[in-house]
């Protein structure tokens, strides 16, 4: 917009002879990009198969590291998600937004996805 660029009150009539309507530019209207917020999820427990019975077990995550017997077939191991004999399926956890049970499968760890109860945007996290 040029400098000193006057109007009249009543009409609003551009009172400065050396400039036109056309000479003055008005940007084209670009909508700012919309920032989406994310929340981080820490799981609560994990979905592992036993190594023994292979069967599917809901553990907490403070359990992580530590002996565990399996509910199904009463062997003992150790749970840590790096062993190739423990298979991680998935996890759980609570929506930090709306509280609700999430439970999660493990392609999707590290990746923002949407709460399908709130749809709050969060990032699972280790």
């Amino acid at each position: 917009m040029p400098a000193n660029l006057l109007r009249c009150v009543n009409c609003r009539t551009m009172l400065n002879d050396e400039l036109e309507l056309e000479s003055v530019e008005i940007p084209p209207y670009e909508p700012l990009k919309e920032i989406e917020s994310c929340l981080d999820a820490k799981p609560r427990g994990y979905y592992v198969g036993c190594p023994h019975c292979h069967k599917r077990l809901r553990i907490n995550a403070q359990y992580l590291g530590k002996r565990l017997n399996c509910r199904k077939c009463s062997k003992t191991f150790t749970l840590t998600l790096s062993d190739p004999k423990i298979k991680n399926l998935g996890f759980y956890l609570d929506c930090p937004s709306c509280e609700e049970r999430l439970k999660v499968a493990q392609k999707y760890a590290g990746q923002m996805v949407k709460c399908k109860f709130c749809s709050s945007m969060l990032q699972f996290i280790d």
